[in-house]
């Protein structure tokens, strides 16, 4: 990451930590008192093909043991009404603010893949985590909302495992190599205001 990617991260994460912190603690409430704890959700995620770090969210699902894998249709009737909710706004990863803070995270790059696919495609990730992740990039904004369809479908652990290796790590990983060779600050500033485009004209439909 460079010194300029890392200024312009927590200049605008410490904005919106001001900006939307009673929103964040409204929210903790909220979910406490909708579905009690744990509030959040701690995720292992890769920063590098090495080095992985905990990704915070707000929790959206109930809890199970030895969750493993992409979400797809075997587990949406895990979704609590509250979770649901939240992501349609996709305001369960307003707590990974924290994370680029800490520098876990940059505003715009790949999603943190899981380790588990990082380990079975090596030379992909080996490529894609050059880039720092993020919580957008150009492959949320192109390709997010047709992988959650391609997910949607999925009935069982076997077949989301499957459309996910064939099909969404490829094409993500295309993106996400076209926006490492074209990386500047102008270019994620563009990414984030599509990103924002896009949660406003979610909110209205």
């Amino acid at each position: 990451m460079t010194l300029r990617k890392r200024i312009f991260d927590l200049f605008f994460a410490s904005l919106l930590v001001v900006i939307l912190g009673p929103v964040i603690l409204i929210l903790v409430v909220y979910i406490y008192l909708k579905q009690g704890r744990p509030l959040f959700y701690v995720a292992e995620r890769m920063k590098t093909p090495d080095e992985s770090f905990g990704l915070i969210k707000f929790r959206t699902m109930t809890v199970v043991e030895n969750d493993q894998g992409v979400s797809g249709a075997h587990k949406a009737s895990r979704v609590t009404p509250v979770g649901a909710r939240l992501r349609a706004k996709r305001m369960d990863e307003f707590p990974q603010l924290w994370n680029i803070l800490k520098g876990d995270l940059s505003f715009v790059g790949p999603r943190p893949p899981l380790r588990e696919y990082v380990e079975r495609f090596p030379e992909i990730y080996s490529q894609v985590l050059k880039s720092r992740p993020g919580v957008t990039g150009l492959a949320t904004i192109r390709f997010h909302k047709h992988e959650d369809q391609l997910l949607s479908r999925c009935e069982t652990a076997a077949q989301t495992d499957d459309i996910y290796c064939r099909i969404c790590v490829p094409r993500k990983a295309k993106l996400d190599l076209i926006y490492q060779r074209h990386q500047n600050v102008c270019y994620d500033f563009d990414l984030v205001f599509q990103t924002i485009g896009n949660l406003f004209r979610r909110s209205k439909s």
